[in-house]
């Protein structure tokens, strides 16, 4: 893998996999109103929905289970072999959704099976970020790293658009009522369609030449007690990757709930501007990953986090005081530049911080964490914020909240202007 073609194929086999595995969740957060009725119907229509919310959010429970076990198997036994399996286990989670008859068909049994296919996602999503992140930081070219890691990232923002693109054709297509009696099926069924495709890119991969010349492969227990004893790392990861996953999740997942929900704004809108912030997180992750191999982590972590901070609520307020698609779509674009420039910065910088021989365990634990306890979680909480304190900007306070936690983690990472060398040590710290 030494010439760049080679390796721009290499980064297109692994980060096929890492397609699907935001697809999946891109699709269920899109149709989330739908699933509810779906498998649980109710006479309050919040109760319900929080419902499917909630199913949404207990998928990313399984992650710190996924990140543990599945990268302890990645730092033993290879990145090519792991990542294989996650994709056979996001498959499996996808399959289950797509097919369970509704709860009128199956009772109680239909809303079991769904809430079982989200659990298999999230778990196999504990370590698919980490998996990949880490597999892109071990080939990239010296000096190139961010841009490198940044597609990791850039591929979940294609399967942003192409759930996007697939919604916005088939609101065109099918009435209200058919998308939500089985039109909300499709894209399930179109994920599985493309598995058999994605499961032949991904087993070309090669192993990479850092796992490969690593003479010393620990196991389960080695991996446990490393994290143990690097558990304060992993705490301080966590705190800033909680920035990048409620601002994703809150301009992608949540985007057309709370555009058909709170804003009263057709399907085909919603749909329309979250396709339009996925193409915007794909220019502006790479061109910020980039741009952080140059000025370095720091800078760009601060600067996002302190926009954030101080922009987010005022957005939001903005919006609902005129909803309009056009507020709506000026709004998200300004967040999916915050999104951009944090995340292009944070993924590699984690993967910097981590020490070598539990990077892949490393970071996707904190990754996990921060996913399962925060970002998703984000549109049940906002929509729960916004149903109690009456306020259709609430989402903004969250996010606030949320850049206030990768302030102070970067603050820590990175004090006395450390930068984040490979191998987990910290110059500076």
């Amino acid at each position: 893998m030494a010439s760049n073609n080679s390796k721009a194929k290499a980064v297109f086999r692994v980060v096929s996999g890492n397609f699907l595995e935001m697809y999946d969740f891109m699709v269920y957060g899109f149709y989330a109103t739908a699933i509810a009725k779906t498998f649980f119907p109710g006479d309050n229509a919040f109760a319900s929905l929080m419902l499917s919310l909630a199913t949404f959010g207990a998928g990313f429970l399984m992650r710190p289970l996924g990140a543990i076990f599945l990268g302890a198997y990645i730092d033993r036994h290879g990145r090519r072999q792991g990542l294989i399996i996650t994709l056979g286990l996001m498959a499996m989670g996808t399959l289950l959704i797509a097919f369970v008859p509704g709860y009128s068909t199956l009772g109680v049994v239909a809303p079991i099976l769904v809430l079982v296919g989200r659990l298999l996602q999230g778990f196999s999503a504990g370590v698919e970020l980490g998996g990949v992140s880490v597999y892109l930081a071990e080939i990239a070219t010296p000096g190139k790293r961010g841009f490198f890691v940044s597609w990791q990232s850039a591929s979940q923002q294609v399967a942003v658009v192409f759930a996007g693109l697939l919604g916005v054709i088939l609101n065109h297509w099918l009435s209200p009522e058919q998308m939500g009696e089985w039109g909300w099926r499709v894209p399930f069924f179109v994920g599985c369609m493309i598995v058999p495709a994605l499961f032949i890119i991904r087993r070309s991969l090669e192993e990479t030449e850092a796992f490969q010349k690593r003479k010393h492969h620990p196991s389960l227990g080695e991996v446990l007690r490393s994290i143990g004893q690097n558990f304060g790392l992993v705490l301080a990861g966590t705190a800033m990757v909680v920035m990048t996953t409620v601002s994703f999740y809150l301009i992608t997942a949540y985007t057309p709930t709370f555009g058909k929900n709170e804003l009263h704004l057709s399907d085909f809108d919603s749909l329309l501007v979250t396709m339009c912030i996925g193409l915007s997180n794909f220019i502006w992750l790479p061109v910020m990953g980039a741009l952080s191999d140059r000025i370095g982590r720091r800078p760009l972590l601060i600067a996002a986090t302190s926009l954030a901070l101080l922009t987010a609520y005022p957005a939001l307020s903005w919006l609902v005081a005129e909803p309009s698609f056009a507020r709506l779509l000026m709004v998200e674009l300004w967040l999916s530049f915050l999104y951009g420039s944090y995340n292009g910065a944070m993924v590699v910088a984690l993967t910097e911080v981590m020490p070598a021989d539990v990077r892949t365990t490393g970071f996707s634990l904190a990754y996990s964490l921060a996913t399962a306890t925060f970002g998703g979680f984000t549109p049940a909480v906002c929509t729960w914020l916004i149903h109690s304190l009456d306020n259709k900007a609430a989402p903004g306070l969250w996010l606030s909240g949320a850049a206030l936690f990768g302030l102070v983690a970067t603050l820590v990472l990175f004090r006395r202007g450390g930068r984040a060398l490979p191998g987990g040590a910290l110059a500076g710290a």
